[in-house]
């Protein structure tokens, strides 16, 4: 009987991808966001993953850390969220560890809580500083070169907007980095602040102001 649970929990996880990469596939034609990434342009034309261990996956995984109660829930997802394109182990792992920054921020865990659970699920080096890293840092779009950075640029910061500032100002792959650090920030301070915000609103296409504003009535 187990073995028969067991293979229809599989089934139906594999289900969820395909669905979830699906919807992947729609909105991203509709929105035609990023087509100038040329792996963007083919996961969009196709169905497949593409192994990839890029930090794409954990740019994206914001949404899982407010949407799920528990960590367990929180990593499964993350890691669904993932595997429809970035299916390659450093790139589920990127988006995981961040996915859980932000669902622990957001639930109250301190700074050096939260560096501490990253640290032991996911073996980054969390205890570098900015001041060390930057001198000899340059552009990386994998996760692994990418998001344990992304991730000292919140644990340094003291608030939201120096959280953006200390991930663009290592000077790697700057808008991924920032937006990595500010979806931790955002939980872990609060919000975004109010001035930002107002900012942004005038910048997104309706159809997508319409997303965030769908998304944030029940989650935050």
């Amino acid at each position: 009987m187990n073995s028969y649970w067991d293979a229809s929990n599989v089934a139906m996880d594999r289900v969820a991808n395909v669905h979830l990469g699906f919807h992947f596939v729609m909105y991203g034609q509709s929105c035609k966001l990023g087509l100038y990434l040329y792996k963007l342009d083919f996961y969009l034309f196709g169905t497949s993953p593409y192994n990839s261990l890029g930090n794409g996956s954990a740019m994206r995984v914001s949404a899982i850390g407010w949407a799920f109660n528990t960590v367990e829930d929180v990593l499964r997802e993350a890691e669904h969220s993932a595997a429809v394109t970035h299916n390659h182990p450093e790139g589920i792992k990127g988006a995981q560890s961040v996915a859980l920054a932000i669902f622990l921020a957001r639930t109250g865990v301190g700074k050096e809580d939260i560096r501490r659970e990253i640290e032991t699920r996911f073996g980054y080096d969390l205890r570098r500083t900015l001041d060390e890293i930057r001198p000899t840092y340059q552009w990386d779009s994998t996760s692994p070169g990418s998001v344990p950075e992304s991730i000292i640029a919140f644990l340094e910061s003291t608030d939201y907007e120096s959280a953006v500032r200390n991930a663009v100002l290592l000077g790697g792959d700057a808008d991924t980095m920032a937006a990595i650090a500010g979806s931790i920030a955002e939980a872990f301070f609060g919000g975004v602040p109010e001035g930002i915000v107002a900012e942004v609103r005038t910048r997104l296409k309706p159809e997508l102001l319409d997303v965030v504003e769908k998304f944030a009535k029940p989650y935050n």
